[in-house]
Formats: structure tokens, C-alpha cells, sequence
């Protein structure tokens, strides 16, 4: 089987109602969705994004420029195609772009030969669980109020989620602690909370407010400092009896490593885009569970849950619906667990009617 061509397409994906957090106001979501074609027919997709579509072009762009490496290739050949890509992009740099323009061809290889083994991917990879808990991400926004904090908390417990996440970054810092305190009380003592600052305090802030939250008994405290203050997480994380939980924003084996050299994070949590694609989300996974350090996705529900249940140090799925609409197929749930799918490869498949409709 050898790859013929590389097709890549972008819709815009808006939100119903803009969301805030610590990062800004998010509104919508430029899409780059990406399939690879063979000379016998099968087909592997995957998708990558950019937020509020801010150099949507810029991430198409690099994903094209890369598929020369694999068109007239074994598309089997996927460690390859890494070693190929890792070494042409040497001049620009293994972060950012570059990595994520690896991370969308991997990915779509990785769907392309299960598809072609008749296998769903974690079973390819290795299989550890056939499900995996979930929390529920898309909501508890910083936007909203402390009732409507309440109320949908309610709502995720009600569909059956037992744990979430919310959001920090208030000013005063008395400010988060009443809104985690509002929703701990809306949610009781056996639902798990966790918290995201989206690196939004600096390493003093970050452990002020750390302390404050302890009583809340949080499953993790979030991302706290800006993703290159490695040091200072570090510090974060041994002031704090907290978990640390950190990594959406690190690229690669390479960024990870040294998380770990650090023990910057009691959890980590690799993101398919950033972290290098499928390929790169286990090589980082095996190693955190050679520190004995457990991982949990960031984004990509749909994908992202193949390569968790591959995983026995996985401990959790992060479900943000986001992109759920571009998808023939849905996650299943299961007391408070994601299913695994068991159809080939990502077992996702694009919505074409769907993604022909925002084309519009």
C-alpha cells in the first residue's frame, strides 16, 4: 500500500455563546481536517485546530508542507514518517507549528492502519483498559456566575459525570476560593473537582491560592504558572499537598523529559496536537510511567481516547465537546467512564454533510 495524495480542508467551528478563562474570551475554532488517501482505497483522518481561527492558514499550510515525506510511502511505515519529519524541520524549530503539522499526518496514520488491520488503535498499541473515567470540561467557565456555577455542575452530575473541571483567574484570589466553594457544596464530597488557572498566576500567586484551595479537596490544581516556568512549577508542586497537573502546553518526548527530571507535575497531561500526535503521546507516557507519574488527556475526546486505553497509567479522559459535531459517531459513557470504541482505528469517522454545511 503506498499513499497517493494528502487532502486538507478548514471549517470554522463557533461556539454558542462565548466562553471566558484565563487565556481570554474564546468565540470559535479554526479547523484543519486531514485526510490521507492510498492506492487501495483506505483512508485515515484526523483533525488539528486553532483558537478563535487566529493563523488557521499558518497550521494548513505546514500540515501540506510536510505531506511530501509520506506521499508515495508505506503509510505502515509511521516511525518513519517521525524520523523523517523530525529531521526536515530542524532549521524552524520542534516546537509549535511544526510539530503540530506532525502531529495531524500522525494521527491520520495512525486511523489509516487500523482501518487497514481492522483494529481499533488501542488495541494496536497495546490495550490496558476498555474504558477509561471521564470528567466533564465544557463548562464552569470563569464567565459565569456562582448560581449558574451551581446549576451546571448539577447538570454534569445529573448526566452522569463524577468529576469535572473548573476554571480560575480572579484578581482576588478570595474570589476563586468562593466559587470552587460553591460548586463543592452544589456537588458534595464523593464527586471529584479539579481546577485550571490556564497559567494564569506567577509561582508566589500560585501557591498563595493553592494553600487556600486545599480544603476543597481537589483532584488536581491545573496548570498554574506559563507553560515555560518549569522551575517554578516544580516549586509549586513540592510547596503544595495538592496534585500538580501539567503539559497540554509542552511539545514533544523532549519538553516532557524534562518535566519529569523536574518533577514538575504530579500528573501529566500531553495534548495530540502539541505533544507530536499519536507517536509522541505514547513514547511521553511510557516514560512518565517510568517515573511512576499517571497521564490524562487534553482535548480531542474522540481521538484521544484510543491512545488512553492503551495506557495502564491513564487516569483520565478529558471531555470537551467541542468538536464532537464533526464526527459520524459519539463516545459512549458508562458510570462515569468512557467506552472505548471498538471499530478500526480512531473509530471516528468525519461528518462530510456536516462539514459541508459550515462550508456553507
Amino acid at each position: 500500500m503506498k499513499v497517493t495524495r494528502v487532502e486538507t480542508d478548514n471549517v470554522t467551528l463557533t461556539l454558542a455563546k462565548p466562553i471566558g478563562s484565563a487565556l481570554g474570551e474564546l468565540r470559535d475554532f479554526g479547523m484543519v481536517l486531514v485526510t490521507i488517501h492510498t492506492d487501495e482505497g483506505v483512508t485515515g483522518e484526523n483533525l488539528v485546530f486553532t483558537l478563535n481561527n487566529r493563523r488557521t492558514p499558518v497550521l494548513r499550510a505546514m500540515v501540506e508542507e510536510l505531506s511530501d515525506l509520506i506521499v508515495g510511502q508505506d503509510p505502515g511505515h509511521i516511525a518513519g514518517f517521525n524520523a523523517r519529519a523530525w529531521k526536515d524541520i530542524n532549521f524552524l524549530g520542534h516546537k509549535g507549528v511544526t510539530v503540530m503539522g506532525i502531529s495531524a499526518l500522525d494521527g491520520a496514520l495512525w486511523d489509516l492502519a487500523g482501518k487497514a488491520a481492522g483494529l481499533p488503535l488501542y488495541r494496536m498499541l497495546g490495550g490496558a483498559q476498555s474504558r477509561v473515567p471521564a470528567y466533564h470540561s465544557g463548562g464552569l467557565w470563569l464567565s459565569l456566575s456562582i448560581s449558574e456555577l451551581q446549576e451546571e455542575a448539577g447538570r454534569f452530575m445529573a448526566e452522569g459525570f463524577k468529576a469535572m473541571k473548573m476554571r480560575l483567574g480572579h484578581a482576588d484570589p478570595r474570589d476563586d476560593i468562593a466559587r470552587v466553594k460553591a460548586v463543592r457544596e452544589a456537588i458534595g464530597p464523593k464527586i471529584k473537582l479539579m481546577a485550571d488557572a490556564n497559567q494564569g498566576l506567577n509561582e508566589h500567586q500560585a501557591i498563595r491560592l493553592g494553600r487556600m484551595l486545599e480544603e476543597y479537596d481537589l483532584t488536581w490544581f491545573e496548570e498554574p504558572l506559563p507553560a515555560w516556568d518549569l522551575d517554578g512549577l516544580a516549586r509549586v508542586s513540592a510547596a503544595l499537598d495538592t496534585p500538580i497537573a501539567s503539559g497540554e502546553t509542552e511539545y514533544s518526548r523532549y519538553g516532557f523529559r524534562r518535566m519529569l527530571e523536574l518533577r514538575s507535575a504530579d500528573i501529566l497531561m500531553p495534548d495530540l496536537q502539541r505533544a507530536g500526535g499519536v507517536s509522541e503521546f505514547m513514547r511521553v507516557s511510557h516514560m512518565a510511567e517510568a517515573h511512576d507519574i499517571a497521564v490524562s488527556s487534553h482535548l480531542f475526546p474522540e481521538t484521544s481516547i484510543q491512545v488512553l486505553g492503551a495506557l495502564s497509567n491513564a487516569i483520565f479522559l478529558e471531555y470537551m465537546p467541542w468538536f464532537s459535531p464533526l464526527y459520524n459517531e459519539q463516545l459512549s459513557f458508562e458510570n462515569g467512564s468512557a467506552i472505548v470504541p471498538e471499530r478500526p482505528g480512531w473509530g471516528f469517522t468525519f461528518n462530510r454533510d456536516y462539514i459541508r454545511h459550515l462550508k456553507g
